[in-house]
């Protein structure tokens, strides 16, 4: 088959694909762009606008409810994302030691990351419950605690407690990332290195570190894309409060869309988050690109 012909066949199997994501993607983000771009408000007859041109996305730039969502997502990414990389990788490390029950310990590693993130964020709730809560509970028999605390109705604790639900639930992802980076690592360069002199810190950073950075640093950015557009572990837990100290720039999209009912300035933010993303997506693509001239 000549290459011209080729070309066109794979173009023809593609046509179907090609015309599900216009329907599903291209048409809802032309129509959320028309949005931004007015004023309209969600009433029970439809839409009712007017023309607006760059008004909602100059508020945006004196927001400071915007930016203080912003802030709260950057936070919750920054560290829920750290956390989950450096628990992940000190939990690939010792499942990559030979020990009796390993393979059960590596399949029943993956069941927090299965679990629905709603059905995840429903069970923490219980867990952080101030009256019949498991932590309350744990903290006070051991002394640490004098009195049960309302973990989710403090400002100062809120939005760390949501992220050590969400490090639970995630870090595995990373472990298993990571472990299977190790695999590739090869056994020789470790012999070489003790035979040397290496002790076991001066092995993990110029060898296992250096070995698994090129798939860790993928999935970086990969659980940091999908914490910042976070949304339904902080809608089941928080629902962005107390004081709106959880409130993050998807819930804020949703409030402003669905709770105010302001779809013209709701589609704006959508799309300053769209673009916020984009970059972190854009970002990722030139790590894929340089990760591939290098190999």
């Amino acid at each position: 088959m000549a290459p011209a012909q080729q070309d066109r066949t794979a173009w023809l199997l593609l046509t179907p694909m090609i015309a599900i994501m216009v329907l599903v993607t291209a048409f809802p983000l032309l129509n959320t762009l028309w949005l931004a771009f007015t004023d309209a408000s969600l009433t029970g007859q439809g839409y009712v606008w007017q023309w607006v041109g760059l008004e909602n996305f100059a508020y945006i730039l004196d927001d400071s409810d915007f930016r203080a969502a912003v802030g709260h997502t950057a936070y919750f990414t920054v560290l829920s994302v750290s956390i989950e990389v450096v628990l992940g990788v000190l939990v690939a490390l010792l499942l990559n030691q030979e020990f009796k029950g390993r393979t059960l310990v590596r399949a029943l590693l993956i069941l927090p990351w299965a679990l629905p993130t709603i059905v995840n964020a429903v069970m923490w709730r219980l867990i952080y419950n101030p009256e019949y809560g498991s932590l309350n509970a744990l903290l006070t028999q051991v002394g640490l605690l004098d009195a049960y605390r309302s973990w989710l109705g403090d400002p100062a604790t809120a939005m760390n407690m949501v992220i050590l639900a969400d490090i639970w639930k995630n870090y595995p992802l990373i472990a298993l990332i990571a472990l299977a980076g190790l695999q590739t690592v090869p056994k020789d360069l470790y012999e070489a290195a003790i035979m040397d002199g290496a002790n076991a810190w001066t092995r993990f950073w110029k060898i296992t570190l250096p070995g698994i950075m090129g798939s860790l640093s993928v999935a970086m950015v990969l659980r940091a894309i999908e914490a910042f557009k976070v949304f339904d572990i902080f809608y089941v837990m928080t629902r962005g409060g107390p004081a709106d100290s959880t409130k993050t720039v998807s819930f804020f999209v949703y409030q402003e869309s669905f709770t105010y009912l302001r779809a013209g300035s709701g589609a704006a933010y959508a799309l300053t988050v769209t673009a916020m993303s984009a970059l972190m997506i854009a970002i990722y693509v030139v790590m894929l690109v340089r990760r591939e001239k290098r190999s």
